[in-house]
C-alpha cells in the first residue's frame, strides 16, 4: 500500500488508451513525466500536455487527478489518457517505472479499493463480473452488486445473530440482573427457525440465479437415431452435428452454445446410451454418461413414431433427480401425438423452447433481482446454515444455552466473509488474481 503502481486499465488495441497511476506518489511519479505541473493540482481535474522521455516526445495527453480519498482506490490517482497503440502505452509505463513506480498486479487497484473500505468484497468481484459480462442478465446482477446489494441481504441475518449472541453473552454474564430476559429453549428456537428459513430461501434464490447467469449445461440424451443431432443443429441453426439415418452416427460429445432471450444453453449432444459391442461407440458412450453426471438440465428425446421403449424407460431412469424435459420427436411422422412433440426435421420446436423459458423463469427473476452472486459467496451462506443447523440441534436435544455460543459466532464469521469484514489474506489473493490488470 506504500507502494505507487501503475498498469494500462484498456484494451491494447483502440483509439484510445488509459494508464491508470495510484499511490502516495502518483501525482508527483507522473508529474516527472509531464510536460506541465501537476504538483499543485486539485482532484477533479484534466490537464493537456506531453509525455517526455528526455527531452523527446512521447505523446499528446490528458491527465485526469483525483485526490485521496475521493478517487477510485481511495489513493491519490492519476489517469493518463493518450493514444490507442501498444506500443505508445508500453513506453508510458515503462517511463512511469523509471520515475518510481511499480507495475501493479491483475486486481490491484480494486484490491486497494477494498483495503481503503472505498468498496466491500461482494462490491469488488461485481467489477469483475461486470467487466466480463457477456448479456444483459450478467450485467444487470454486478451493476446491482456494485450499489452494495449483497451487504443489504446480509444485514438483516447479521444483526439477528448479533442480537441472539448479545442476549445469550447477557444472560452468562449478568444472570443476577432482574431486567434481564431469562433465555431458554422456548425463546431461542422460534428465532433460530425464522432464520434457517430466511437463508435457506436467499440460498435456493442465489443457486437459481448463478445456474442462469453462467449458462444452463444442458445435455440431449436418448437412444440412437432418435433425432438428438437434428434438434442440436436446429437450435444452434447450423449444421454442427453429423446427421444420418444410420445409427450411432455420433461417436463424441458435440458441442455448442444457444441463446434464448436471457437464456443461455451449453448444448451438448450425445452418442445415444445403449448397450453396444463396438468399442469406439462404447467410449462415447461413456462420455455421455459422464456428461449426464454433470448436466444442470437434460433433454431426453424419444421417438414418436416407436413409443415409449425399454431403452426410453432406463433412460428416463437414468436421469431421475435431475432438472430435465421429455421431447418427442418426429411427430410430422407419427399419427398422433401426446405430450411435448416436436419435429426437429422441420425445425418445429417450439414448444421446447415454451418449456425451457418456463423451467428457467423464475432464475431469471432471481438473476435480476438483489441476490448472492458467486460459489464464494453461496458457499459461505450454506457455511452459516450449517452451524444454524447445530445450533437448532443442541437447542433441540436441551444442550445448555450457553454452548450454542460457538455454532452462532461460525455462522456470523461465515456471513461477514461474504462482503470481506473477516477475510484470509490468502483468498484476497485469489479473488483479487482474477482480474484484468488495470482494474
Amino acid at each position: 500500500m506504500s507502494t505507487t503502481i501503475c498498469a494500462t486499465a484498456t484494451a491494447t488495441t483502440g483509439a484510445l488508451s488509459v494508464i491508470r497511476v495510484s499511490g502516495p506518489e502518483a501525482v508527483t511519479v507522473t508529474d516527472r513525466i509531464f510536460s506541465g505541473s501537476l504538483s499543485d493540482a486539485k482532484g477533479y481535474t484534466v490537464h493537456f500536455g506531453e509525455i517526455l522521455d528526455g527531452q523527446e516526445t512521447v505523446d499528446q495527453v490528458l491527465v485526469t487527478v483525483f485526490r485521496a480519498p475521493r478517487s477510485y482506490t481511495g489513493e491519490d490517482v492519476c489517469e493518463i489518457s493518450c493514444h490507442g497503440g501498444q506500443f505508445t502505452a508500453e513506453r508510458i509505463l515503462s517511463l512511469l517505472c523509471g520515475a518510481g513506480a511499480a507495475e501493479a498486479r491483475r486486481g490491484e487497484f480494486t484490491e486497494r479499493a477494498f483495503l481503503n473500505g472505498k468498496m466491500d468484497l461482494s462490491q469488488a468481484e461485481s467489477v469483475n463480473d461486470l467487466i466480463t459480462a457477456k448479456d444483459r442478465i450478467n450485467a444487470v446482477s454486478a451493476v446491482s452488486g456494485l450499489k452494495g446489494s449483497v451487504r443489504r441481504l446480509l444485514e438483516p441475518l447479521v444483526e439477528s445473530l448479533s442480537q441472539i449472541i448479545a442476549l445469550i453473552e447477557v444472560n452468562i454474564d449478568y444472570p443476577e440482573y432482574d431486567d434481564v430476559q431469562v433465555l431458554s429453549e422456548k425463546e431461542l428456537l422460534p428465532r433460530v427457525n425464522r432464520w434457517i428459513d430466511e437463508i435457506t430461501a436467499l440460498i435456493h434464490k442465489a443457486e437459481s440465479a448463478v445456474t442462469v447467469r453462467s449458462g444452463i449445461r444442458t445435455v440431449l440424451v436418448g437412444r440412437p437415431n432418435v433425432g438428438k443431432s437434428s434438434l442440436l443443429n436446429v437450435l444452434l441453426e447450423e449444421d454442427k452435428a453429423i446427421v444420418t439415418d444410420i445409427a450411432g452416427t455420433t461417436r463424441d460429445v458435440v458441442e455448442g452454445t444457444v441463446r434464448i432471450d436471457d437464456i443461455t444453453l451449453h448444448l451438448f449432444d450425445t452418442a445415444g446410451i445403449h448397450e453396444t459391442g463396438d468399442r469406439i461407440e462404447s467410449i462415447g458412450i461413456e462420455k455421455s454418461r459422464q456428461a449426464l453426471a454433470r448436466a444442470d438440465l437434460v433433454i431426453v428425446v424419444t421417438d414418436l413414431t416407436e413409443g415409449m421403449t425399454e431403452e426410453d424407460r432406463q433412460l428416463l431412469k437414468m436421469t431421475e433427480g435431475k432438472p430435465r424435459i421429455v421431447v418427442s420427436n418426429k411427430k410430422d411422422l407419427a399419427s398422433s401425438s401426446e405430450g411435448l412433440c416436436i419435429s426437429a426435421l422441420h425445425h418445429d420446436i417450439e414448444p421446447l423452447i415454451q418449456e425451457i423459458k418456463r423451467m428457467y423463469a423464475e432464475g431469471i427473476e432471481a438473476a435480476e433481482s438483489d441476490t448472492l452472486n458467486n460459489s464464494r459467496q453461496i458457499g459461505l451462506a450454506r457455511k452459516a446454515l450449517a452451524s444454524m443447523q447445530e445450533v437448532k440441534k443442541s437447542l433441540e436435544n436441551g444442550d445448555e444455552i450457553d454452548l450454542v455460543t460457538v455454532d452462532l459466532q461460525n455462522a456470523w464469521y461465515a456471513l461477514k466473509e461474504i462482503t470481506g469484514e473477516t477475510c484470509r489474506e490468502d483468498l484476497l489473493d485469489e479473488i483479487f488474481s482474477r482480474f484484468c490488470l488495470g482494474k
